[in-house]
């Protein structure tokens, strides 16, 4: 039997543990504060809600579980490789709050102000930085289309990560449909926005000629294409030029002052500003999106939305909603060379005992624990070596029974 974690998943030592576990503790004490509620969803969905969730090309990385018993059966005879799962795995934690909204609003309170912080899985070819099982931490405002929420969720999503230690960051804001509108000037079919909006999103990763090679294999007409093209060679975008392309400013005086506020609120500690070219690759998105970019790392942090049509795909009406994710994963491999973010947690260190004196090691310990996290430990013949494993696992000093008077720290 194998005794390595499944490709694309982690096995994490009691350290990795330690830092996973204060991260999300100092991430979810800042959401609580600014008045968010958690609540929690099975991993497991509904097919049908799967596939019908416009998820972009994530719908492509569902883990998909297959028909059980004579159900199972039937659809392997029935020739139909469609009908043999109806279950999937969550690839990510909107669509199970969108259903779990339907199924309880009229328990929540409205609007209503969510936490989620869960594993998600994506059957994605694993490499670094893509796995096929990780954490995600979001807040949600459902029940609201104020843009107060979009200024809500970056002001409290940049306050979590200010909290664990991530600073020079800055967040890229973009509206979908103020991107639309420039798509249409350029040409675009209305019915075509979507699947343009989701090429254009990979433009940092493949590139402007990437982009122009995807939409050319969509079918797209060398003329539109030209169109846009140029448009993108005019990049970086500002909301003033967007004005002179864009005949309805409603959107952008909205985003203008989302912006605005947002930036009187990080008090220069961060920044926010317009950026044409975020569109995130999701396609429930429907209006503001926003992305946070570590300048530090020169890598994406955090991102989110409004999705204010997928609620209404499970009760045949327009809720609005919008949300922000911070990317755990990311954050974690970060700081995970960084000792100072556990460093106001209690010192952890080891009591040594011999074995018949195992009663007074509790009371010693118990007695030493308003000061100390204390591990009990017999003692073992070659104390060195259990010492440095020790202080690999983050430990921070020793103690032995009868012999020591005080802890004996590793850094001394």
């Amino acid at each position: 039997m194998k005794i390595t974690p499944v490709k694309g998943t982690n096995d994490y030592l009691p350290a990795q543990a330690e830092l996973r576990e204060e991260l999300k503790r100092r991430i979810g004490e800042t959401y609580v504060s600014c008045g968010f509620q958690r609540i929690s969803t099975p991993i497991l969905e509904d097919i049908e809600n799967l596939d019908k969730s416009e998820g972009g090309d994530n719908l492509n990385l569902i883990f998909k579980v297959m028909k059980r018993g004579d159900k199972l059966k039937k659809a392997i005879e029935a020739g139909d490789p469609d009908r043999i799962a109806d279950l999937g795995l969550r690839y990510d934690l909107t669509l199970p709050l969108s259903r779990y909204y339907a199924n309880n609003r009229a328990s929540l309170p409205q609007p209503f102000k969510v936490i989620q912080m869960d594993k998600v899985y994506r059957a994605e070819r694993p490499q670094k930085g893509r796995l096929r099982e990780f954490m995600q931490c979001d807040i949600d405002i459902l029940g609201s289309d104020s843009p107060s929420c979009e200024i809500e969720l970056m002001h409290t999503t940049a306050k979590a990560l200010l909290n664990i230690g991530i600073d020079n960051f800055k967040i890229k804001v973009n509206d979908r449909r103020i991107l639309k509108e420039i798509l249409l000037c350029a040409g675009f079919a209305e019915e075509d926005l979507d699947s343009v909006c989701i090429t254009f999103d990979k433009l940092s990763k493949i590139g402007a000629s990437g982009v122009e090679e995807e939409l050319k294999g969509k079918g797209f007409g060398e003329e539109v294409i030209a169109a846009f093209m140029k448009m993108i060679d005019n990049a970086p975008f500002t909301l003033d030029y967007v004005r002179t392309l864009c005949k309805n400013t409603e959107y952008i005086d909205t985003l203008a002052m989302i912006i605005d506020t947002a930036n009187e609120l990080a008090e220069g500690r961060y920044s926010a500003e317009y950026d044409m070219t975020l569109v995130r690759g999701q396609g429930y998105y429907t209006g503001t999106v926003f992305e946070i970019e570590s300048l530090e790392f020169g890598s994406s942090i955090a991102g989110g939305g409004r999705y204010d049509n997928l609620i209404g795909k499970f009760v045949k009406e327009q809720i609005p909603a919008v949300g922000f994710s911070i990317g755990f994963e990311r954050i974690f491999s970060i700081l995970s060379e960084r000792k100072d973010i556990l460093k106001d947690k209690p010192g952890k260190i080891v009591l040594f005992y011999e074995e018949k004196e195992i009663a007074d090691a509790i009371r010693k310990a118990e007695s030493m624990r308003e000061t100390y996290a204390v591990s009990l430990f017999v003692r073992p013949k070659k104390l060195g070596k259990f010492l440095n494993k020790l202080e690999e696992q983050g430990y921070d000093g020793f103690m032995v029974l009868g012999k020591d008077d005080e802890v004996r720290f590793f850094s001394e």
